[in-house]
């Protein structure tokens, strides 16, 4: 095992169905510590600096719609296997797919408004995280 730090995203639908604090929670009860937390409303150029996988795709302006209704809110999770910890509790992508007793099971509605984004690797937790984090807004206690 290894102790890892990833980057989680609540979406607008986690923000402006008030689930933050129980998602946090749920981060919490299960070993995970925040390392950082803000608030930021996403701009065109970070939003497709994010999504420049899915930049080009024709549903994109759906997406970018969504992500820039409210506010989100970035989180930095550490823990051990932090990475593969946080996508088991969120379970899969799409919240229809999810088991009862995931954060997306339990709280989303299917593959866009589904709560959270959660890094899938120790790259994209790199990147992501220097994305939505800058010097010394990451915090060891």
């Amino acid at each position: 095992m290894s102790q890892e730090t990833t980057l989680v995203l609540l979406k607008p639908d986690a923000v402006s169905k008030q689930l933050v604090g129980q998602v946090l929670e749920r981060f919490q009860s299960a070993g995970l510590k925040i390392r950082g937390l803000k608030m930021l409303q996403f701009g065109d150029a970070l939003l497709r600096e994010h999504y420049a996988h899915i930049a080009e795709k024709p549903f994109f302006p759906e997406v970018q719609n969504f992500m820039q209704q409210t506010p989100v809110i970035a989180l930095a999770l550490e823990g051990e296997n932090a990475i593969a910890h946080v996508r088991d509790l969120l379970g899969p992508t799409d919240s229809k797919k999810a088991d009862k007793g995931t954060i997306r099971g339990d709280l989303g509605v299917d593959v866009m408004i589904n709560v959270c984004h959660a890094s899938d690797s120790t790259d994209a937790a790199a990147a992501e995280l220097k994305r939505f984090f800058g010097e010394g807004e990451l915090f060891h206690y």
